[in-house]
């Protein structure tokens, strides 16, 4: 027989010690008190400097002192202080040196989130560590889409948010709605099926998943395991836009890229046409500047070489040499000229000169040749004879 079952049959006087193991092992053979969660308000909160907290929890009508050890407090996601509503989760047992039962605290959460916000960080966690949330794995949003897959409820004011802009910034862009529940116990199956259908598409570019905010309740289906693995395995990239700016779920951390929220999520899958309008119109007209300048300064390189290569051309050399020649001719012409004019000068000059001294003038005179019949010209009457024949 144990302890408590030997002490009941052989004393009848207890010691202290005796009593309060007795209450030690009551408090440990009732299972329920092996794994209770306690909420309460956290008062005379104290960090030793072992790293071990201990604290009380308190409410309007009771208060239990705590003890949590450092093994377990490094677990914490929060620091918490006096004033805080938590949930802390432990066993109960007796502190013998003190007299007094305590919970021994194995995890702690803040009040209104409880059990939510500890499987939470336990998920998260699980994941993080099996690679679910790492950066290689992310896929690069394509920056033209040309059609946007979305996963949301289809009354949900988020999907209207979501149409707004995309008609807005790229009206050209088309868009295919896999409406399914965003909230309660089916709302995980039904989203891996919208995601699954739209990611089994081939004209597909980006998936928006999206709702709207909500309390952590609301927005649970987004942390189920079946949807992260649904977003980790598509092979086309997820944007999500769940809740709110301060609103996390594990979607956010696997999804490609995270928007704050559903509005964001379609500004961050399609780009603003108009910017990209403005920015065309500024090109274009630098672009016709440019040629403008470009034409411009081609004229005037042109017109240089023109004129650079009339002065280097075989015509404008020909050119040049035939200009050369009428001049050379012109001064021949002159010269010529004025020789035959100096020659015709100096031929009159003779032909005066013969005409002076020409028989023919002396016979223009009277004067005659007079020539024998051997062809001598007579000179004198002594040369014939009475009788002769002679030629006149």
């Amino acid at each position: 027989m144990g302890f408590l079952s030997d002490f009941m049959v052989e004393s009848t006087v207890w010691s202290v010690t005796e009593l309060t193991d007795y209450i030690r092992e009551l408090f440990e053979i009732d299972f329920r008190l092996r794994d209770v969660e306690v909420e309460g308000e956290i008062s005379n909160f104290v960090r030793a400097r072992s790293g071990h907290l201990y604290f009380t929890l308190k409410d309007q009508g009771a208060q239990i002192k705590c003890v949590m050890w450092r093994t377990a407090a490094e677990r914490m996601h929060f620091n918490p202080q006096d004033g805080d509503a938590v949930v802390a989760q432990g066993r109960i047992s007796v502190y013998s040196a003190g007299g007094v039962y305590q919970l021994y605290a194995e995890q702690m959460t803040p009040a209104g989130r409880g059990h939510l916000a500890l499987a939470f960080e336990q998920l998260k966690a699980k994941l993080n560590a099996e690679g679910f949330f790492d950066p290689e794995h992310k896929q690069l949003i394509p920056p033209f889409p040309r059609k946007i897959g979305i996963v949301t409820s289809a009354d949900a004011a988020a999907l209207r948010d979501i149409l707004n802009v995309l008609a807005r910034r790229c009206p050209l862009v088309s868009v295919l709605i896999a409406p399914t529940l965003v909230q309660g116990d089916q709302a995980p199956a039904q989203i891996v099926r919208a995601l699954r259908w739209l990611d089994g598409r081939n004209d597909i570019d980006t998936i928006i998943i999206a709702r709207g905010g909500g309390s952590m309740e609301d927005l649970w289906a987004f942390n189920a395991e079946e949807v992260v693995g649904a977003i980790f395995n598509a092979k086309h990239p997820i944007i999500s836009g769940i809740g709110h700016e301060v609103d996390f779920t594990l979607t956010d951390f696997v999804a490609d890229l995270r928007a704050p929220t559903p509005s964001a999520a379609a500004e961050l899958a399609v780009p603003d046409l108009s910017e990209y309008q403005l920015a065309l119109v500024d090109i274009q007209t630098r672009l016709t500047m440019l040629m403008e300048n470009s034409l411009r300064q081609k004229k005037w390189q042109l017109q240089a070489q023109m004129q650079t290569l009339s002065l280097l051309s075989p015509r404008a050399g020909l050119d040049n040499n035939l200009q050369r020649l009428d001049g050379f001719v012109l001064r021949l012409e002159k010269v010529v000229e004025r020789r035959l004019t100096q020659s015709q000068t100096a031929l009159a000059v003779l032909n005066a000169r013969l005409a002076a001294i020409s028989p023919l003038a002396t016979l223009s005179r009277g004067y005659a040749i007079v020539r024998g019949t051997d062809g001598r010209i007579i000179g004198s009457v002594a040369d014939v004879t009475a009788g002769s024949n002679i030629y006149v």
